[in-house]
């Protein structure tokens, strides 16, 4: 009789801890609304924070356009301190946002990803010139880890809501698969903006792309859903992107 009393409290805690987890967005199962994502251009300036002095580093211009049935983003990072530019480009399935396609090129190395059943391209470190063929499986849904800062904005975002979402990332210096993005707290509040204050959703998420040790903060307008800043935390320093109007 113990060990049945035993075996049913074990059932039980099991059950609740299951049913009191949140399922994981994927391209399978999300609920973001793709009527908030916009043909646009905008521009975001980069600073690097030190004590309460903004310094300009440079500036990120993003690029969205809906053809058809494929979402393109295409992001330019132009450093002050850089004559080459950082372009990334990245192609979703409208509805789902399936990946379809990433590229990314700067001075440091070139990757290109394309998806299908299978996940192929190639990783080349132009500081040794080796060039690796990428040639992998997976077994689960994801997002692509380019898209998902934009998928944030597209959720039913409300006071405490959290989530967990499904992403690919590619980086052969820390980690390579399927990895997730944790919306960790979600709260309605003000952002003094261009001397206005906007009602805004403060949106704290962290990855396994940086072990969860970075703390991204992104302040959304709470009406148009544009993304007004995003902050960025770790190791006790602080960068800023900030919407440029």
């Amino acid at each position: 009789m113990k060990h049945t009393l035993y075996l049913v409290i074990f059932i039980i805690n099991t059950a609740l801890s299951i049913f009191g987890q949140e399922k994981q967005l994927t391209p399978l199962s999300h609920s973001a609304d793709e009527s908030l994502l916009k043909s646009e251009t905008y521009v975001m300036d980069w600073l690097f924070v030190t004590d309460t002095t903004e310094v300009k580093i440079g500036e990120v211009v993003t690029q969205i356009q809906k053809k058809n049935a494929v979402i393109y983003i295409i992001t330019q990072v132009k450093m002050k301190q850089s004559k080459s530019e950082w372009v990334d480009s990245t192609t979703v399935a409208t509805g789902s946002f399936k990946p379809l396609y990433h590229a990314s090129y700067n001075e440091q190395r070139d990757m290109v990803l394309k998806f299908d059943k299978q996940i192929k391209g190639y990783y080349l470190d132009k500081k040794t010139a080796i060039k690796t063929e990428i040639l992998e499986e997976t077994q689960q849904p994801f997002f692509d880890s380019n898209f998902y800062p934009q998928l944030i904005r597209l959720l039913p975002l409300k006071d405490s809501y959290s989530a967990s979402i499904s992403i690919f990332d590619y980086n052969p210096k820390s980690k390579v698969g399927v990895i997730a993005a944790t919306v960790k707290n979600t709260k309605k509040t003000t952002l003094n903006f261009n001397k206005t204050s906007i009602p805004v959703w403060k949106v704290e998420v962290t990855d396994d792309i940086s072990d969860n040790n970075v703390l991204n903060t992104y302040y959304i307008d709470t009406r148009t859903r544009k993304l007004l800043m995003h902050e960025i935390d770790f190791g006790g320093r602080k960068m800023i992107m900030r919407l440029s109007e």
